[in-house]
């Protein structure tokens, strides 16, 4: 399961023109689940990306959580950050989960995001969607249950 976890001032998604998530101060993940995922690299993404510690304390240091700063988080999956560009000039998505697979561990990432007390709001599975963010820092972080970047 690999994530791209973007700390955020705010962050929404739309479908068809309208907001189905938005989230002010927060994290921002972009989640692809892997063929091969389990429940385990769902729990595992959660409870790593709510304990980032990467939003500023008084010192100015980046020391504090997302629950340390009562921050949300916006979980959109994207199958596409399986893409394997290696070869040729169109990704391939083999890597990628099937459809059914994908959505019951997204599903539950978000439910294990909610388990850790993070209000979380979300896009849509197998939809087209428009991703709008302020990246603040810009602090951005890819994260992969499998291997370390």
């Amino acid at each position: 399961m690999r994530a791209v976890v973007q700390r955020v001032s705010r962050a929404q998604v739309s479908v068809a023109g309208e907001v189905v998530g938005a989230i002010e101060r927060g994290f921002l993940v972009l989640l692809g689940v892997a063929d091969g995922d389990t429940a385990e690299d769902a729990f595992y993404l959660a409870n790593k990306i709510v304990g980032l510690r990467v939003f500023e304390d008084d010192q100015g240091k980046m020391n504090l959580s997302l629950g340390q700063i009562g921050g949300k988080l916006l979980a959109v999956s994207q199958f596409t950050l399986l893409g394997d560009c290696r070869k040729g000039r169109r990704p391939s998505f083999d890597l990628a989960a099937r459809p059914q697979v994908a959505r019951e561990l997204y599903e539950g990432f978000v439910r294990a995001v909610r388990d850790l007390g993070i209000e979380t709001a979300t896009g849509r599975f197998q939809e087209h969607m428009l991703v709008e963010l302020i990246n603040d820092g810009p602090v951005t972080l890819l994260l992969d249950s499998r291997r370390a970047f």
